[in-house]
């Protein structure tokens, strides 16, 4: 079992003011038998009532809007975690009943959700990859893991050369780019191999500084292995996600999981800073408060529609 406390603040400042602020939020941890969720609260700027409901792929949701003029915009989530040891799965069921099953899931809600993949360029070279590392006479546990490992491999993670936008043909030719790549990649391996997968997105929290993310928002798979469920794999750090990963949300991905987006009435150009802080049991000196990761991004983009939490995102590769 371990406890961490995480800070989670978005401030947007805008040079002008702002009305008709109205936002979505993706920011209520998942709380279940390996994530127990306390002391959550949320505080927005003008205190706005947030409405929360559940969406298609059972994240909760937030929304909020502010109407009165403004100048800064404030989202501050804090909330203490327990988080339990996984159950490793236990790859004893026959190989022909687990690739039964998933071929079955093909046309079964929800999986069927998590196992589209569009033709893209290097398609048929992806397939040639798989043909080369995977092994159907193993189960789907045992080539989830494979194809996790090939990533993490045969990508450099590598700061500043993609962004979240980056298309997989992209990513592929670069054989290089952060969390949000490496999950990108190892989505659309499993699925070509028929193994339901989906992005995760949330905070790998820090021990002892060996894992790639720590301390900031993070992003990962989940694959469905038959008899057992939805099993987190990390092609970044090359793990099974386990006590030290805080889940946030799940989707299709990084579109599906976005912490914050919304629209204002107002100058396009605004400033958006984003600081997370994770601390694992112990006070923080004032030092360690300074050292805390703070990212920023400016837009002065008038008229062209920009979704600067992305390019937040972007900015906080290029750093980590």
């Amino acid at each position: 079992m371990a406890e961490f406390h995480i800070q989670h603040i978005t401030r947007y400042s805008y040079p002008s003011t702002v009305i008709d602020c109205t936002n979505q939020i993706i920011l209520y941890p998942v709380n279940d038998a390996l994530q127990e969720v306390k002391n959550h609260e949320i505080r927005i700027t003008n205190d706005p009532e947030v409405e929360i409901f559940t969406d298609y792929f059972g994240n909760r949701i937030g929304v909020f809007s502010i109407i009165q003029p403004h100048n800064t915009l404030t989202i501050e989530s804090d909330f203490d975690a327990i988080t339990h040891p996984l159950v490793f799965p236990a790859d004893n069921q026959p190989v022909s009943d687990q690739w039964e099953e998933l071929a079955r899931s093909v046309e079964t809600v929800p999986y069927m959700d998590f196992l589209q993949t569009d033709v893209f360029p290097g398609f048929e070279n992806m397939k040639e990859i798989l043909h080369q590392i995977v092994n159907k006479d193993k189960g789907p546990l045992t080539n989830a893991l494979v194809l996790s490992e090939y990533v993490f491999d045969h990508f450099e993670y590598k700061k500043g050369v993609t962004n979240v936008e980056t298309k997989v043909e992209e990513i592929l030719k670069l054989k290089a780019g952060v969390c949000q790549d490496f999950a990108h990649v190892l989505l659309v391996m499993l699925h070509m191999m028929g193994i339901p997968a989906r992005y995760v997105s949330g905070y790998i929290c820090p021990k002892n500084h060996e894992l790639r993310g720590e301390g900031a928002t993070h992003a990962w798979v989940e694959a469905y292995i038959p008899y057992f469920g939805w099993l987190g794999l990390d092609p970044t750090n090359n793990c099974i996600v386990n006590d030290r990963h805080i889940r946030l949300a799940v989707g299709r991905s990084f579109t599906d999981c976005t912490p914050v987006k919304g629209t204002y009435k107002g100058s396009s150009e605004h400033t958006l800073e984003v600081s997370v802080s994770i601390d694992n049991g112990h006070i923080r000196t004032p030092e360690e408060k300074a050292a805390v990761a703070s990212f920023s991004y400016t837009t002065k983009n008038p008229g062209i529609s920009n979704n600067s939490y992305r390019r937040y995102l972007e900015m906080q590769q290029q750093q980590q």
